[in-house]
């Protein structure tokens, strides 16, 4: 066992998992908060639930008030668990897009890949009305992993540069929200209402359905994160030493983009455009648990789903009962951080 390290192995499997020793206690903590803020979020509403009862109801114990299954597991609990979700998505896909391009400025929302996912997205709800909600996931993710291509492959110059990657996305931004505008111009009233109150990035009105199609997701993508975290970390130390160690960079590379774009798209087609969620996640999580993938993915997703929860809730709370949709919430923290790193960046170059 390596010192501050702990090793789970499997000879079998041929499967073989190093975390910091921090991880554990680290993602219990976040486990916590993340439940606690879960089950305050859950209570509140214009028909009040005690918290108690929130648990008593979400594990099937009678609370003798029948209306709190109803306003629980029907109304509310959809809401709360698909920001958790949305979360966990867009943080992960943030850590990864960091990084691929070793770049901590990289994100989803902001170098363009949100906007792309946003494109599709609005074109299939004003275009297409009455559409599956198993289509809007679908049609996000081809638009986040269009847009994920066209950065990369614009971006790349013999290597990826930080300011030419981010110049280029935020280009591909602009053209993406232009496109997204000049849609909702010409759509029909109703479906363009619809259209915009998503683009503000919420988690209201959500409901079962959304989330069991957002779920395959999650559970094909963040899973496959996780298992390509070793590849993370070698090709973190360049190409050169990652091609020394017997990885396929290109093609893990391109594996690992697809894996980002996924989740990146889904969580977009779900609660619309909730950004610098995939910014700020990862820089907390490194500060909690170092650089390792196989314990920064999982502390990035926690803390990723810990934020839009968080946001959620300060949104219903703060100009109650007008809510605030959580993407303003988390835009007017991300925004400062964001150009505190600019800052910081730019410190260290000099």
């Amino acid at each position: 066992m390596k010192k501050n390290s702990l090793i789970f192995r499997s000879t079998k499997l041929g499967f073989s998992f190093r975390i910091q020793n921090q991880v554990p206690s680290t993602l219990f903590i976040l486990i916590i908060i993340t439940l606690a803020a879960m089950v305050i979020n859950t209570s509140l509403g214009e028909y009040p639930t005690p918290p108690l009862a929130v648990i008593q109801t979400v594990l099937g114990i009678d609370t003798g008030n029948p209306d709190y299954a109803f306003v629980i597991n029907t109304l509310r609990l959809p809401r709360i668990l698909t920001a958790c979700l949305v979360g966990m998505a867009l943080a992960i896909s943030g850590t990864i897009m960091q990084s691929l391009t070793r770049n901590s400025l990289a994100d989803p929302g902001i170098i363009g890949i949100n906007s792309g996912a946003s494109l599709a997205a609005v074109s299939v709800i004003v275009l297409l009305p009455n559409f599956p909600a198993g289509i809007l996931p679908l049609s996000a993710f081809v638009g986040a992993l269009v847009a994920s291509l066209l950065i990369y492959f614009l971006a790349w110059d013999r290597g990826l540069h930080p300011v030419r990657l981010i110049l280029i996305g935020v280009g591909i931004s602009a053209v993406a929200s232009a496109f997204t505008s000049l849609i909702v111009t010409f759509g029909q009233i109703s479906d363009v209402s619809q259209a915009l109150v998503w683009l503000a990035g919420s988690v209201y009105g959500r409901t079962w359905e959304q989330v069991f199609a957002f779920l395959p997701w999650i559970v094909i993508f963040v899973p496959l994160a996780l298992i390509k975290a070793p590849e993370l970390n070698a090709l973190n130390l360049g190409d050169d030493i990652a091609k020394g160690l017997g990885n396929k960079v290109e093609w893990q590379r391109s594996l690992l983009l697809l894996i980002s774009a996924a989740l990146s798209g889904a969580a977009v087609a779900t609660a619309g455009t909730i950004g610098f969620v995939g910014l700020i996640a990862p820089h907390i999580a490194r500060q909690l648990v170092g650089g390792n993938h196989q314990g920064l993915i999982p502390v990035a997703g926690m803390t990723g789903a810990m934020i839009v929860v968080l946001s959620d809730f300060i949104g219903r709370i703060i100009f109650a009962p007008i809510e605030i949709p959580c993407g303003i919430v988390t835009a007017v923290i991300g925004a400062p951080y964001f150009i505190y790193l600019l800052i910081n960046n730019r410190k260290s170059k000099t």
